[in-house]
């Protein structure tokens, strides 16, 4: 879960939000209540994907499964991209 500062906190503990971070940790920060920014470490594509799947699991928006999805190709003729693209620019 992501901590919350102030905009002012946020300055005077500059230190300790950029700990938070080195640790993983995302840090928002809020003005006047509303969140306006978030400091979050630096990652590839798949941290991001992670860290946000994560945030939305706390929130409860989602609900992890115990077994992975099975996802089978929904075009059964190879080349169909190939085909869709070339129609697409005649």
């Amino acid at each position: 879960m992501s901590e919350i500062y102030s905009v002012y906190d946020a300055k005077a503990r500059f230190s300790e939000v950029i700990r938070k971070v080195r640790e993983g940790k995302t840090v928002l920060v809020s003005y006047h209540g509303e969140t306006v920014a978030e400091i979050r470490p630096i990652g590839g594509a798949e941290d991001e994907l992670g860290r946000r799947l994560r945030m939305l699991e706390g929130l409860g928006v989602l609900v992890g499964g115990d077994d992975p999805v099975s996802l089978q190709p929904v075009v059964s003729r190879a080349g169909a991209l190939e085909r869709f693209l070339a129609d697409r620019d005649e």
